[in-house]
């Protein structure tokens, strides 16, 4: 029956799946996505075979699948496999990560704007929450985030970087000024999403994978959603010390990783190639959309990932409510930021809709 089923199903690779791109994301008439920082162009030949060839094997619990990516993640970052801990996406490293360290009594401080996924899991388990407003200049406040955890009981300081929703980045030297003058009462979860899409962007950028710090309060997570493809499959992974991925797996659920999810992850993963050619094309769609913005006048905030926020010189609700009617998806309103709508870049026709779109918008209302 699992070989009938494989049988029965589209192919995955090729120009079967390609052709039929667009429908599997909404059918032919459904609504271009730039809503989600999804990779609009799709996971890459080698994760869709890998999909392909998993069909059959629906009726079976992982095995080895684990191991083997483990053991690809921790070599790629020179670790030991017991200091890589797989995850139902990023996001639940970042639920992990909640459980083990924080919970009544803990602080947890974080960024405004920024990914809200671990601020609400720390709110819900008793945590108290303390957000830092952002720097002028669109970067993680450090001294602010230092002076809220003094005098604390400890716990988590969040640091997405490049930071969802700005897009911006928070340099390597106060970065690491914040992991070194912290409380020993604190962790710090560095979130790493967008990592591929920053490296070698700018000077002010490194990885504490791709340029580790030996801290034992250190946790970095990734994610196979972004460069790779696999937002819907749903997988990533955190490094940290042996002793904390121990605490962190013992919150994991026992298979929340799909068996053709770690085989779809681990053929990305050693597809080093597409990832390169991806970054380099979402730098150059990226820089496009930045061209035709400017063609419009329109202010924008710099940034180093696959999504870009947009002033739109009128409350984004409108602005939201405008594109949904032409049906086009745009992020929602992230506070204080509320004249400014953030766009995931998707491929150069959904780019075409997008603009068409914008330029439907009624002209802003001068007072009288």
């Amino acid at each position: 029956m699992g070989a009938g089923a494989a049988a029965a199903m589209p192919a995955l690779g090729g120009s079967t799946w390609a052709a039929n791109w667009r429908t599997i994301q909404g059918g032919p008439n459904g609504p271009v996505r730039l809503d989600a920082n999804e990779n609009a162009y799709g996971p890459c030949a080698k994760s869709l075979a890998a999909l392909e060839d998993s069909a059959g094997m629906a009726n079976r619990y992982p095995k080895g699948e684990y191991g083997d990516l483990t053991e690809a993640i921790a070599a790629k970052h020179a670790v030991s496999k017991e200091r890589v801990v797989l995850g139902c996406g990023s996001s639940e490293n970042l639920r992990m990560a909640v459980n083990a360290l924080l919970g009544p009594g803990k602080t947890m401080i974080y960024a405004e704007p920024t990914f809200e996924f671990m601020i609400e899991r720390a709110r819900a388990n008793g945590t108290q929450v303390v957000g830092v407003p952002l720097t002028k200049d669109y970067a993680h406040d450090v001294d602010a985030m230092l002076a809220r955890a003094a005098g604390t009981a400890g716990g988590v300081v969040y640091i997405c970087n490049p930071n969802n929703p700005t897009g911006t980045l928070t340099s390597r030297r106060a970065l690491e000024t914040l992991i070194r003058q912290l409380p020993p009462t604190f962790s710090v979860v560095m979130d790493e999403a967008y990592h591929h899409f920053a490296v070698g962007a700018s000077p002010e950028y490194t990885s504490f994978l791709d340029q580790p710090v030996e801290n034992e309060r250190l946790i970095v997570t990734r994610t196979f959603s972004k460069i790779y493809g696999l937002a819907g499959v749903r997988i990533g992974y955190s490094v940290s010390s042996a002793d904390v991925a121990k605490s962190l797996r013992a919150q994991a659920a026992q298979f929340a990783i799909s068996l053709p999810a770690a085989r779809a992850a681990l053929a990305g993963w050693n597809d080093w190639e597409t990832v390169r050619t991806g970054a380099a094309r979402n730098a150059r769609d990226r820089e496009e959309f930045y061209r035709q913005a400017k063609s419009r006048g329109l202010g924008l905030i710099d940034s180093y990932t696959n999504f870009v926020m947009v002033h739109s010189g009128r409350p984004v609700q409108e602005v939201i409510a405008h594109f949904r009617k032409n049906n086009v998806l745009i992020g929602r309103p992230f506070p204080p930021y509320l004249d400014y709508a953030r766009i995931s870049l998707g491929t150069p026709s959904d780019m075409e809709q997008f603009w068409r779109v914008w330029d439907l918008m009624p002209a802003k209302k001068l007072p009288a």
